[in-house]
């Protein structure tokens, strides 16, 4: 199977599984406040929702280590498949879970279960996408490549917002809150199974296979990447920390805030949302490619400092209220965003040795949601309620994105690494 056919089907399954846990964020964000807190005031409905958004967060790195024990040891292509229906099942459930009206207490305990199981699922699909693109790259060309599983956000979240902005338009509030939010999770399990026909098509990575025939397999990846790479380990998950703040800064906090706090239009902010991420889109290949060419490392440096400068203007143009200028805002940051998500679909599965690379790579990338996705949108709704003004989520993304573009200095540039050899990097 060539390297664009297997980039292309990378891409597909990570948009289905990013569609299935962005709808969530949404609905968090507008009705499961309502609908599964209801004895709780607005702000603290908010928070709860949100918390159990966080929920996804906290399970994404216990499935990293899971999915990435199995992935190292026979294969990427099983696994992926595995993780793909683990979030089928998780977002088909809340499709069809009861709120808190009909069963109580146990609604949001099912709901929380159920973002597990999301977050679980999501886990293991990134770290095993983008092998499935890198590892079947040609020689100087693995950000290229990379990058197709990268778009997976921008289209899974355009997709997903796009669902929620038609329901909106079509539906009175009422009917919303009643049974359309549903209808995203539910046609769910139509794109999974597109995406398992496409799963099950694909081939084993050359990488993966010739690391198997020539080396000696590892028994416990989680236990030889903590040992042999423990620097690279925790530098890889401080500099992922900022592409989680903004993106849940754009799409999740600042629609709770924007539609709860200061009474914008919902589907002025969608709208806004879905623009910026398709601006990320567009700039994710633009950005991987230049990673190729002048290395990971100058990028993510770059768009770490664009985010220290952006994060202020992002909020007060937010606090405007005018559309154009929220979209300019929220684009802005997208790019910022892209220029550290795009060149890491390389670079981190470049800075561990094959033998426990889908487990390294995707440890990195899921335990910097925990702080950047999880908690990052749940302190920022709190500091706003506190302080009565944006300014302090603005000092908080600042402080992130300097906190991830000391990690990324303090990383080796891989760009010329081979992905073959086994003792790259292990320091």
């Amino acid at each position: 199977m060539s390297p664009r056919r297997i980039a292309t089907a990378s891409f597909i399954g990570t948009a289905i599984e990013f569609y299935d846990f962005y709808i969530y964020g949404t609905a968090a964000a507008l009705v499961f406040g309502t609908l599964f807190f209801p004895d709780l005031d607005r702000l603290a409905g908010t928070l709860a929702a949100l918390a159990t958004f966080g929920a996804g967060f906290v399970a994404r790195p216990v499935g990293a280590v899971a999915f990435g024990h199995f992935g190292d040891r026979i294969g990427r292509k099983a696994t992926l498949v595995v993780s793909l229906l683990t979030m089928g099942v998780g977002t088909v459930a809340i499709g069809v879970l009861p709120t808190y009206d009909t069963i109580g207490i146990a609604a949001p305990l099912l709901l929380v279960l159920c973002r597990f199981l999301q977050g679980f699922g999501l886990g293991g699909e990134w770290g095993g996408a983008v092998l499935m693109a890198t590892e079947h790259a040609p020689p100087g060309r693995r950000g290229l490549y990379s990058s197709f599983p990268q778009l997976g956000p921008a289209v899974g979240f355009v997709v997903a917002s796009g669902a929620f902005l038609l329901l909106s338009a079509a539906l009175t509030d009422e009917q919303f809150a009643s049974w359309g939010w549903r209808v995203p999770f539910l046609a769910s399990a139509v794109l999974v199974v597109v995406g398992l026909y496409i799963r099950v098509r694909i081939a084993e990575t050359p990488v993966f296979e010739k690391a198997m025939r020539e080396q000696e397999q590892t028994r416990a990846p989680i236990v030889d990447v903590v040992r042999r790479q423990p620097r690279s380990l925790l530098l890889a998950t401080g500099g992922m920390i900022i592409t989680y703040a903004i993106f849940y800064s754009v799409t999740t906090f600042s629609l709770a805030y924007g539609t709860a706090d200061l009474g914008l239009s919902r589907t002025m902010l969608l709208v806004a949302a879905m623009v910026a991420a398709t601006v990320m889109g567009v700039a994710t290949p633009v950005l991987a490619v230049l990673s190729d060419r002048v290395g990971r490392r100058r990028v993510c440096l770059w768009s770490c400092a664009l985010a220290v400068v952006w994060a202020f203007p992002l909020f007060a143009l937010l606090g405007t209220g005018d559309g154009l200028l929220i979209t300019l805002g929220f684009s802005v940051a997208m790019i910022a965003f892209a220029g550290v998500f795009a060149p890491m679909g390389a670079f981190l599965p470049e800075l561990f040795a094959t033998r426990y690379r889908y487990t390294g790579a995707s440890i990195g990338y899921n335990a910097a949601s925990i702080v950047g996705g999880g908690i990052a949108p749940l302190v920022a709704t709190g500091l706003t309620a506190a302080a009565g003004a944006s300014w302090p989520v603005s000092l908080l993304v600042a402080f992130l994105a300097i906190l991830s573009g000391l990690s990324i200095w303090a990383l080796p540039e891989t760009r010329s690494t081979d992905l073959s050899d086994a003792t790259a990097f292990t320091r």
